[in-house]
C-alpha cells in the first residue's frame, strides 16, 4: 500500500531517525553481478569510524529508530553524471554545470554524524547519529547559469515478520545552484535570514548552493568554486550558519546555530556530501554568546549511493501530482523573502509547523481534480504569512 503522509513528523519515525545498523547494507563479493544490500540483523554490533575508543559504549551507541530498510541493488555502472564530466573539450562552466547535474539519480542514502573535538571543560561527546533513506533527485529547473535539484523520498520498511511495507512517500529537501550569485540569503540565528551582497570580484568563477527544508523554507546558503584534479571533482562552499537540523532540535537545546562548511563530491557511485561543522550558542542580537559560545566540533558524511531496479514510480506519480504546487509554495517563498528583510519566522502557528499545512494541502491534490494555481497559491501565501513576523506580529522564542 502507497502511504503519502501529511505530517512530516510521523515520517521522521520511518525515514530521517532510523538507526544505520538497522540499515540495508551492501554487500562485496567476487562476482561480476551488482552488489546486492542484505538487511542487517537486529543483533549486528554497532560500529562507528571515529568513535570514542575508551567512551563509556551507552553513551557512544549511535541514536536513532530501530526500522530495517528492503534490500537494494547498487548500481553496476559508473555514474553516467561522473563519465559526463571527464568528456574532453569543455569549458570550465559546462564541467560545472555537469557536476551539478551528476546529483540526479536513485539513491540509498546514509547519513553519519559525530562530534569529534570537545570545546567546553567537562563536555562530553553527544551520541553519534546514523540514519539511512532511499529517494531519487530530479531537476526541476535548468537554465543554464541556475539548476534546481528536488529529493523525495520513497521508502520500503521491512516489518518484524519480514514483510515489506510501503513505499511511504514524502517531498525532502530541495538545493539551487546559481553561477557567480552576488546575492545569498544568509542565516542570522533566532529564526532569522537576511540577503548580503558578494562582491561580483569574490563571486566570479563560482556557484551558490542554496538549501531548503521540506516545506521550501530557507535553511542555508554558501559559496564556493567546483576544482577538479584528475579524476577529483569537489566543490567547497565557504562556512555558513544554519538552523539546527531535524537530527538535533527534536533532542536537544543546548546550542542554537550550526556553522559549517560543506563539501561535495562527485564519485563513480553517485556523490557525497560532507560537513565541518561547529555547534554554537549565539544570542538575541545573532552574536556568540559570552565567553564560551563554542560547544563541539562535528564532522558529517552523507554518501548518495546510486541504486537500479528500484520502484520508484509512487514518488514520481506524487511529485507530478503536487509539482505545480511546490512551484507556487516556491514563489510565494520568493516574495516572502524579497518583501521581509531580514526575514523572521515563528515556530509554530496555532500548534502546527510549516509543513504540516503545506504537506496536507498537498496530499489533498489527486490525479483526478485539476489543480487551481490560484486557489493553490493563496492558501501557500495564507500559510506562510502565519509564520513571517512583522510589525504588530509578536515573535516566538526557540530554534525552528
Amino acid at each position: 500500500m502507497i502511504q503519502i503522509r501529511n505530517s512530516f513528523t510521523a515520517f521522521l519515525g520511518i525515514a530521517a531517525v532510523i538507526v544505520l545498523g538497522g540499515c540495508a547494507a551492501a554487500t562485496t563479493t567476487p562476482s561480476p553481478k551488482p552488489a546486492k544490500a542484505e538487511a542487517a540483523p537486529s543483533s549486528a554490533p554497532h560500529r562507528y569510524t571515529f568513535g570514542w575508543s575508551f567512551a563509556d559504549k551507552e553513551s557512544t551507541k549511535p541514536r536513532g529508530g530501530v526500522t530495517t530498510g528492503a534490500p537494494v541493488t547498487l548500481q553496476a555502472t559508473p555514474n553516467p553524471g561522473w563519465l559526463a564530466i571527464q568528456e574532453p573539450g569543455i569549458d570550465k562552466f559546462e564541467r560545472d554545470r555537469r557536476a551539478i547535474l551528476a546529483m540526479q539519480g536513485i539513491y540509498r542514502v546514509t547519513f553519519d554524524f559525530v562530534e569529534t573535538v570537545p570545546l567546553r571543560a567537562g563536555y562530553s561527546p553527544a551520541r553519534p547519529y546514523q540514519s539511512w533513506a532511499t529517494e531519487f533527485v530530479e531537476v526541476i529547473e535548468d537554465s543554464g547559469d541556475f539548476i534546481s535539484l528536488q529529493h523525495v523520498l520513497v521508502m520500503y520498511i521491512v516489518d518484524e515478520k519480514g514483510n515489506v511495507l510501503g513505499p511511504e512517500i514524502s517531498k525532502h529537501w530541495r538545493q539551487d545552484w546559481r553561477y557567480e550569485d552576488t546575492e545569498l540569503l544568509e542565516y542570522q540565528g533566532n529564526n532569522t535570514w537576511k540577503t548580503v551582497t558578494v562582491p561580483a570580484s569574490e563571486a566570479g568563477g563560482k556557484w551558490s548552493q542554496a538549501v531548503y527544508q521540506v516545506d521550501d523554507m530557507p535553511r542555508y546558503e554558501g559559496i564556493g568554486e567546483w576544482t577538479y584534479d584528475g579524476n577529483y571533482y569537489e566543490w567547497t562552499s565557504n562556512p555558513t550558519w544554519r538552523p539546527l537540523p531535524r537530527r538535533e532540535f527534536t533532542a536537544r537545546d543546548d546550542y542554537n546555530v550550526l556553522s559549517g562548511v560543506n563539501r561535495v563530491t562527485i564519485n563513480p557511485a553517485g556523490w557525497v556530501h560532507e560537513q565541518d561543522n561547529i555547534k554554537v550558542v549565539v544570542d538575541a542580537s545573532g552574536k556568540p554568546l559570552g565567553g564560551d559560545p563554542y560547544i563541539a566540533k562535528e564532522t558529517g558524511l552523507n554518501r548518495y549511493e546510486l541504486i537500479e531496479g528500484f520502484d520508484y514510480q509512487a514518488g514520481l506519480d506524487y511529485w507530478k501530482r503536487t509539482a505545480p504546487f511546490w512551484a507556487d509554495v516556491r514563489e510565494v517563498w520568493a516574495e516572502e523573502v524579497a518583501e521581509n528583510q531580514p526575514l523572521r519566522l515563528k515556530n509554530e502557528y496555532e500548534g502546527k509547523k510549516v509543513y504540516e499545512y503545506l504537506f496536507e494541502y498537498a496530499d489533498n491534490i489527486t490525479p483526478e481534480t485539476a489543480y487551481n494555481s490560484t486557489e493553490g497559491k493563496k492558501h501557500a501565501k495564507s500559510v506562510i504569512d502565519n509564520f513571517v513576523i512583522t510589525a504588530g506580529r509578536p515573535a516566538e522564542t526557540g530554534v525552528y
